[in-house]
């Protein structure tokens, strides 16, 4: 789901759009704490070198849009800041908690509106055919890695059977909320990361329910009909409703569009917050118990809550995402993608579309710890996938490119 970056591509810290016509590359950045004060700066200078070669690149947005671009662009810390005060005060979140599962169905509706108010789809059918690809082999790992390891992970860590169908349901949703600014960041093929949100969540319909009727129907009987029916309700009508009124109503939709991503941003954070503190109480009744447990030494206490339900959680959320981050840039890589399409493919597959996965699993399954480890998954996966960029900004993506290319500027797959 893109939040910060619509398919016009806004970058979080540039006031500049992207037209996917024109055949050049902007220069390599690399994005470093000793540089972070003066991105913006540099990325203008940039932009406006090209700019005097290539008219198509024009400034657009003013100041105060840049900035609430930065403010959505902290969503990893809006999501912590969310798990804390779950954990902390849980009645914080009552307000929302007690109308769900209707309010989770509404808030993941919007963030959905959100992205389809700044798609355009001629744009994404350019993109497209630019990178098709790179593309297709990007929606073929997401629903390929992800799930496999969900179901490897939830048989190999032993959880119990909510807990494992809330995995596996999180690894069969699509691209996380997050991704493209991410992969903006980590200086990855942002268009790429986009176009592969779009097309997984879209599939999400028919792939989404009958990855989780086929790896999670051993566990609890699955819906498959109605798992499709409440994907398409709350992800494909937003996002399709979102296009038309931004191509029927464009100038209303240009007031809203700069102060939507942020209103996306909380409201995906809201939807975490909420599912976690449902959950608060009960994992924090399971660790008293523990450290009370007097015929237990320390060590064993220790063990018992890392191994116990909630150390389970948080290792098998943990160890999804980061093997899905490491297969995704492993396999691009072994198909001889270039570096900057390895990086978002990578991390594309690695983070997934957590809000999802809570309103299927409160909507669809009785037991709250099925959407447990997917609103974990929010505050672990952001955090995980920012450390990721963070670690990718020091290392330019140019020195590790493939040698051959086509004309469009995407790498001849050497394995696939």
């Amino acid at each position: 789901m893109s939040l910060s970056i619509p398919l016009k591509l806004t970058s979080p810290t540039s006031s500049y759009y992207y037209n996917p016509k024109p055949h050049f590359k902007l220069p390599n950045i690399i994005i470093s704490p000793k540089h972070s004060q003066n991105f913006s700066s540099i990325v203008t200078k940039s932009i406006k070198h090209e700019n005097n070669k290539h008219p198509l690149l024009t400034k657009e947005k003013p100041r105060w849009e840049t900035m609430l671009g930065n403010a959505a662009s902290l969503y990893p810390l809006y999501v912590t800041i969310g798990g804390v005060v779950a954990c902390v005060k849980p009645s914080a979140f009552s307000w929302f908690v007690k109308s769900s599962p209707g309010s989770y169905s509404l808030g993941l509706g919007f963030i959905m509106l959100v992205m389809g108010l700044t798609l355009e789809f001629k744009d994404l059918v350019s993109l497209f055919m630019q990178k098709p690809l790179a593309i297709l082999f990007g929606c073929v790992a997401q629903y390929t890695i992800m799930p496999v390891l969900g179901m490897v992970i939830s048989k190999g860590l032993g959880l119990s059977p909510p807990l494992s169908v809330g995995l596996i349901l999180l690894a069969c949703c699509p691209g996380g909320t997050a991704s493209n600014v991410v992969t903006f960041i980590a200086q990855g093929d942002v268009p790429l990361s986009i176009v592969m949100t779009v097309c997984t969540t879209l599939g999400a319909v028919l792939l989404t329910p009958l990855w989780i009727k086929i790896l999670a129907g051993a566990y609890v009987p699955v819906d498959a009909v109605k798992l499709a029916i409440s994907t398409l309700q709350v992800v494909v009508v937003p996002i399709l409703l979102g296009s038309y009124f931004q191509s029927t109503f464009p100038d209303a939709v240009k007031i809203v569009t700069p102060f939507a991503p942020l209103l996306a941003v909380l409201a995906s954070s809201l939807l975490a917050g909420s599912i976690f503190s449902e959950n608060v109480v009960r994992l924090k009744s399971s660790l008293v118990s523990t450290s009370v447990a007097s015929d237990l030494s320390p060590v064993l206490r220790i063990q018992e809550i890392i191994f116990g339900e909630f150390g389970g959680v948080i290792l098998s959320v943990l160890l999804l995402h980061l093997a899905g981050f490491f297969l995704g840039y492993l396999s691009a890589a072994i198909c001889g993608f270039k570096e900057s399409q390895r990086r978002a493919i990578s991390i594309e597959v690695g983070m997934q579309n957590s809000s999802l996965g809570v309103v299927l699993a409160t909507t669809h399954f009785t037991s709250q710890l099925v959407a447990l480890p997917p609103a974990m998954s929010a505050v672990i996966m952001n955090i995980m996938g920012s450390s990721v960029g963070v670690i990718w900004s020091y290392i330019d993506p140019s020195d590790k490119e493939m040698p051959e290319a086509n004309v469009d500027g995407e790498s001849k797959p050497a394995s696939c």
